[in-house]
């Protein structure tokens, strides 16, 4: 009896295995032939997802992505990440699904990334939860911005992390990068400083959070994975703790000093909501700040025209501000015009965000294509950044391309997404960036200690971090 049993259970098992393989991957072939775009969809199950991921310099587009346009055109099916998928390296596709989000498409990313991020984050939360969080994000801007100190942070910090550099020759620069860029970001957003122990406890545990995030998706206990869901938990009840000890200490609604008190003082948002909101605020602020200074940095480098240029600009600002008697503010900013050139040229050749998760709502109708209801949809950003039909001259760094352009977020430039999703702190990612590189090109001359060079994984990351050989000025 217990031999038939077993018998029974296995041929249960391969049957239901097999009806999965047919529903996952081999259903969706026999749909719509007639006007999905051309494609294959490799392996049953993991389909091209290996392929896909494969890592490349994030400025190419990879041998995936070029051998599939060469032989598909730039929209093709194929199977990634355990669904059916139409994947766009097309302008005007990505645009449409950009500016059709919550109509035709919604936000999809694979459940793992739920699972790190939590279920209120702004990042994977959808229709009118991610509209009341993004409006309060677009909120936290503005104010940040309209404080007086928020330049004199972002320049002490800087200047403070300079300052140790001047003993050294060597540095691993996204390392430091990454310690400036967190520093900011806990400040504003929390009103620490990186000398309080809540600061040292909270980059501890992100880190941790940092590593899962980019890590295979296994909750086994000592994974990479697991440590990060953890690494989050306890993240989020150290922001608790400092929410009850403001709370407690009375917190006064009319003296805003950080997020975390504009936070405090609205009733639109649950406490669960506020803490995802904090974490959704640190990631943003500190992985793709320090990786778009890091780029900038990298391509300077490689670029001594702009690299003199930028110098030459930076030195006319300190000039009027010491002749002036003032300090640095937004207006300064502003006159950073070709320094504003090269951080776009860095994002549109370093490619930080290579692409998205969408899902069709229902069957959508695209020039000749149809992309079935349920598919997901990937739109490749860095394809149409390095699309010489979009960009002349694609492959090679030219911040100059950007002058005279009053409209920088377009059809053919999405470093930031676009649409309803586009990231409410982009303008102030670039107040950061253009403040640090202020203070380094007029403080330290350098060059690359050996080759690195950024690469997609699809994260994108330096694989030594970086390191440059530093001189002061």
């Amino acid at each position: 009896m217990m031999f038939r049993e077993i018998i029974f259970l296995l041929s249960l098992g391969l049957t239901v295995l097999a009806l999965c393989l047919f529903v996952n991957h081999f259903l969706p072939l026999l749909l719509n032939l007639e006007v999905l775009p051309r494609g294959s969809f490799g392996w049953p199950l993991v389909g091209e997802t290996l392929r896909f991921l494969s890592p490349h310099a994030s400025r190419t587009l990879g041998d995936f992505l070029e051998e599939h346009i060469s032989k598909y055109g730039k929209v093709f099916k194929s199977h990634l990440f355990f669904s059916p998928t139409i994947v766009s390296c097309d302008l005007e596709l990505n645009h449409f699904i950009l500016q059709n989000e919550e109509k035709l498409f919604q936000c999809c990313y694979p459940k793992p990334i739920h699972g790190i991020l939590g279920k209120s984050s702004m990042i994977v939360v959808v229709g009118e939860t991610h509209r009341r969080l993004r409006n309060q994000a677009l909120a936290l801007a503005n104010i940040t911005r309209s404080r007086t100190s928020y330049v004199t942070d972002i320049e002490r910090i800087a200047l403070q992390l300079m300052d140790s550099w001047k003993h050294k020759e060597r540095i691993v620069f996204c390392e430091e990068v990454r310690k400036f860029a967190f520093s900011v970001i806990v400040k504003q957003v929390l009103g620490l400083s990186m000398q309080e122990a809540e600061s040292a406890k909270i980059l501890e545990d992100f880190l941790t959070f940092m590593k899962g995030l980019i890590s295979f998706p296994l909750y086994i206990p000592g994974t990479s994975y697991a440590r990060a869901v953890q690494a989050r938990a306890r993240i989020s009840l150290t922001v608790q703790a400092i929410i009850k000890e403001r709370r407690k200490n009375g917190f006064d609604s009319n003296k805003i000093g950080d997020f975390l008190d504009v936070l405090l003082s609205t009733n639109s948002l649950s406490d669960e909501e506020k803490v995802s909101f904090v974490l959704d605020s640190l990631l943003g602020g500190y992985e793709t700040t320090s990786l778009l200074i890091a780029m900038a940095v990298y391509f300077l480098g490689q670029c001594p025209p702009a690299l003199n240029q930028v110098k030459l600009e930076h030195q006319y600002i300190r000039a009027n501000l010491q002749e002036a008697g003032q300090d640095m503010s937004l207006e300064e900013f502003k006159k950073m015009e070709f320094t504003q050139c090269v951080i776009h040229e860095a994002l549109r050749c370093g490619n930080i965000v290579k692409f998205v998760h969408r899902k069709a709502l229902s069957n959508v109708r695209f020039k000749e294509y149809v992309i079935p209801s349920g598919w997901q949809v990937l739109p490749i950003f860095s394809a149409v950044h390095l699309d010489p039909s979009s960009h002349a001259d694609a492959q090679m760094f030219n911040p100059w391309r950007w002058e005279g352009q009053t409209q920088i977020i377009s059809k053919s430039f999405t470093p930031f997404g676009g649409g309803a999703r586009l990231c409410p702190g982009f303008e102030l990612a670039k107040v950061e960036a253009a403040i640090f590189l202020h203070h380094f090109v007029l403080n330290y001359r350098w060059r690359a200690d050996g080759e690195d060079i950024p690469m997609a994984y699809p994260y994108v990351e330096f694989p030594r971090g970086m390191p440059i050989l530093i001189n002061p000025i």
